[in-house]
């Protein structure tokens, strides 16, 4: 089989190497030729673990190929996903289906064939009729077909998420693109991985439900850690008993600073303003969103806080900025709404994380970056941490106190044990533990 994928980020390039890994014929597309030219090179846009490596094997066995144009791409092609971004349109908070309709029409023009136009974009309901619609209007001689496949991949995890999902979700209404879909993704059949086949407006609105439904699990955890802290309890304690509940799940019960990313803001935002048209709001969703919100910025006085009032000219080391470890993803992160405030009072911050790039471009110009966890904290009176990279778990508490100038840690991802670090002489304080 041949595909082609619209879009060179995060979802195409790997939802693209991971297809060419089961066998098919893939041409990734992008109109940015500096992102094709590094491709070509080698040189991936984003970090992804093991990403590297898969790009370059199927490149090397010729299964995967790119350009930046569009009629190359398509030409032949069984199937052609689009992957372009949907970000939040600014104003009013629904999903930018701009690049999408573009996309759609354009593929639609360079058709040279029968062929299935997929959805692989998060794009609320309605979206694929609308694709529908675009493709009949500028392709009346050609069939096309329309279909929805979510992507339910994590940052950091990507690869192992499209090799062994949970499930597939394909929203098709006709046997052509269903049986195109299935055949593409017949290697997970050997793992018995659940392709469920329902309607294209189901397929959209599932994407949106799990992830809110993820996103107000993260917040509930969080304000039972603020409880917890006001009643003496553990939070860890709590969220282990409710978690070995097969009814609930142990995951998405880590207490934090509040979730980010490129995917639970944007789609628990465009979710509630699709709830919001249709008559039917989603309380709950908008509810999270604002806790959300408006954790970050408390946990930015919470630090203040520990501080004391004299916290202009304090300096204060941040271990982490982006959204979660494993990935170079500082969309929506917790950093860049603490990290401003922190230097609009006065401090002094010094960051250090394993994979620095967006995060230089995205933080205010006064946050300095050190090279290494150690000298970030060197001479530091805070220490802050917001994103739980395993590197972290293992710095020596006497090697931390032996650097920094004061004593106090404020651990926002509980990646430290409380008692060993007061035994180490830190004034210690995490989320939701006594």
């Amino acid at each position: 089989m041949r595909i082609a994928m619209i879009g060179a980020g995060y979802v195409g390039l790997v939802s693209g190497a991971c297809f060419a890994e089961f066998g098919v014929d893939v041409t990734v597309m992008d109109v940015d030729p500096d992102r094709i030219e590094g491709l070509h090179a080698g040189r991936m846009p984003i970090y992804e673990p093991g990403l590297d490596k898969l790009v370059a094997e199927n490149v090397k066995d010729g299964r995967l190929t790119f350009t930046t144009d569009l009629a190359t791409a398509v030409k032949g092609a069984d199937a052609v996903f689009l992957a372009v971004g949907t970000p939040t349109r600014r104003g009013d908070g629904h999903a930018d289906l701009s690049y999408v309709y573009a996309a759609a029409e354009q593929v639609a023009k360079a058709a040279d064939g029968p062929l299935v136009l997929v959805t692989k974009s998060t794009v609320p309901v309605g979206t694929g009729r609308e694709v529908q619609a675009i493709c009949r209007r500028v392709r009346p001689d050609l069939p096309i077909s329309v279909a929805s496949n979510p992507e339910f991949l994590r940052e950091g995890s990507a690869i192992g998420d499209f090799m062994r999902p949970d499930r597939v979700v394909i929203g098709v209404d006709d046997d052509h693109a269903t049986t195109v879909l299935r055949r593409l993704y017949r290697p997970l059949y050997l793992i018995e991985t659940p392709v469920l086949a329902v309607s294209i407006e189901s397929a959209e609105l599932i994407k949106y439900a799990a992830n809110a439904f993820l996103a107000t699990k993260i917040t509930f955890i969080n304000e039972i850690a603020d409880l917890c802290e006001k009643v003496g309890a553990d939070v860890h304690d709590v969220a282990r008993g409710m978690g070995l509940d097969g009814r609930i799940g142990r995951k998405f019960l880590h207490p934090g600073p509040g979730y980010g990313g490129s995917c639970f803001p944007k789609d628990t935002l465009a979710l509630a303003r699709t709830a919001q048209d249709a008559g039917s709001p989603v309380r709950l969703v908008e509810a999270t969103i604002e806790v959300n919100e408006a954790r970050k910025a408390r946990m930015a006085q919470r630090i203040l806080a520990a501080l004391g009032p004299a916290h202009a000219g304090k300096r204060v080391a941040v271990l982490g900025v982006t959204f979660k470890p494993e990935t170079d993803d500082m969309r929506d992160a917790p950093s860049l709404v603490i990290l401003p405030a922190l230097v609009a009072a006065g401090v002094e911050v010094t960051a250090f994380d394993p994979q620095p790039a967006h995060a230089r471009q995205s933080l205010p110009a006064a946050v300095r970056f050190a090279e290494t966890a150690i000298s970030a904290v060197q001479g530091a009176d805070a220490l802050v941490v917001l994103t739980e990279w395993n590197e972290f778990r293992a710095l020596p508490p006497d090697r931390l106190k032996a650097a920094m100038k004061g004593d106090i840690i404020l651990d926002l991802r509980n990646v430290w044990d409380p008692a060993a670090m007061r035994a180490a002489g830190f004034t210690y304080s995490s989320i939701g533990r006594p």
